[in-house]
């Protein structure tokens, strides 16, 4: 054996038996890891396996569905959509191929169980043997819910939580007509419980589409609210990717690159709808938070928002954007060098390396981006209980997105951040 084939097995060995775990854990921010390792098995990083995007794809994604050769197509959507003559894209797609289709619109805003056990009846009844989901968040994650139960059996509660799904769903073509979500791309589905009143998080790489579209035409009807809405969801994905204990150098640059975007192009997209500029750059930014939350894992603010959506089924870009500031105020205790790198993607040029005031300053432009876009200030606008804190707290600590966060609050102190949503 040569010297440098046992320099490199020495390498190796150290790395495996753990002695080399101070270089491969944080380091100086923005050129390392944040956190030290979740595990000793790397990272996993997951993405659709076909992904169409910018303006015109949408005629893209015709000859990508008759390639996979299926026949008939379970439409999801929601009345909406159907109803103002959006949903005539899809179909005008399909039928150029010549394939089938039935429409399921029973979907709304913080879809439930019930509403995906209508789809999957829908879904075996026409005897279909593909999804294309149109729509936002919404109709993305009942679609993906439909294919899951079609895949496996049982009901949506029984695959709620971290990877309990066993074998693949029914392939799920996302078209997307909104910049936030990214549930298009995702390896999550957000259903509500109509029952318990709270929203499952069904995580699980099975649930991701084979294929996703992101065309900006389709986004131009969007009205201006749930374009500051969906924006803002996006920058909470990014920026709770970016802090995330299960971030890493891929996610932090599709992260960062997102808040870039996001900051420069949400308020003329909210401003000017047929902005086509904003509008494309809005799907990429989208696009670019999903793909880092989608595999570092979110945080404590779509924990406590998935809980408002589902006992007051509130807009979760809403609840995510009134939330955001308080949260990260919380984290920036533990993690404020993070928030240079924030700052510096939000073009905020005067923060140098003073960790303190990227943070007072990252706070002041996540709240002035939401003024101007139209966010309600807090949650008592909202509407919200005090009287629910406890409920909404302890709900919030069993939800799954919290598990990346970077600090691990007690039950008090989540109960803390949601008054300080409140009074804020």
């Amino acid at each position: 054996m040569t010297k440098d084939s046992q320099i490199q097995l020495d390498v190796l060995h150290d790395i495996i038996e753990g002695s080399l775990a101070d270089h491969t854990t944080q380091g100086q921010h923005g050129v390392n890891y944040h956190h030290p390792s979740p595990g000793t098995d790397g990272y996993t990083f997951f993405m659709p396996c076909l992904n169409l995007i910018g303006e015109g794809s949408l005629k893209g994604a015709g000859a990508q569905i008759q390639e996979l050769g299926f026949k008939k197509a379970l439409i999801v959507t929601d009345k909406v959509l159907v109803k103002v003559g959006a949903a005539k894209a899809v179909t005008d797609v399909l039928d150029s191929i010549g394939v089938e289709y039935a429409i399921y619109d029973g979907t709304e805003p913080n879809p439930t169980d019930k509403q995906v056990e209508a789809g999957v009846e829908k879904f075996h009844e026409n005897n279909c043997d593909f999804i294309v989901s149109f729509g936002g968040g919404s109709p993305h994650d009942c679609a993906k819910a439909i294919g899951v139960v079609a895949g496996n059996g049982g009901t949506i509660h029984d695959y709620e939580g971290l990877n309990k799904i066993k074998k693949p769903m029914v392939p799920v073509v996302a078209l997307n007509t909104t910049a936030g979500t990214a549930a298009e791309i995702t390896r999550f589905a957000i259903i509500t419980d109509s029952s318990r009143h709270v929203k499952m998080a069904i995580i699980d790489w099975k649930v991701t589409p084979k294929i996703s579209v992101n065309d900006p035409v389709l986004m131009v009807g969007m009205p201006k609210s749930l374009t500051a809405a969906t924006g803002m969801d996006a920058l909470t994905h990014a920026i709770e990717a970016y802090v995330s204990i299960g971030s890493n150098p891929v996610t932090d640059a599709a992260a960062l690159h997102a808040m870039r975007l996001i900051t420069t192009y949400l308020r003329d997209a909210v401003n000017d709808g047929k902005n086509m500029k904003a509008r494309d750059m809005m799907a990429y930014a989208e696009f670019l938070a999903g793909m880092a939350f989608n595999s570092a894992g979110l945080g404590y603010v779509h924990a406590m928002a998935h809980q408002l959506g589902g006992l007051y089924n509130l807009p979760h870009g809403v609840c995510n954007a009134v939330l955001l500031p308080v949260v990260q105020e919380y984290n920036a205790k533990k993690v404020p060098h993070l928030f240079i790198d924030i700052a510096a993607a939000f073009g905020l040029k005067n923060v140098g390396e003073d960790g303190a005031l990227a943070v007072e300053e990252v706070l002041a432009s996540i709240r002035s981006l939401s003024k101007d876009v139209g966010i309600p200030k807090n949650l008592e606008i909202l509407k919200v209980k005090p009287e629910d804190y406890e409920l909404l707290a302890e709900n919030a600590m069993k939800d799954a997105c919290g598990f990346t966060n970077p600090r691990a609050p007690t039950k008090a102190e989540v109960v803390g951040l949601f008054r300080q949503a409140y009074e804020q």
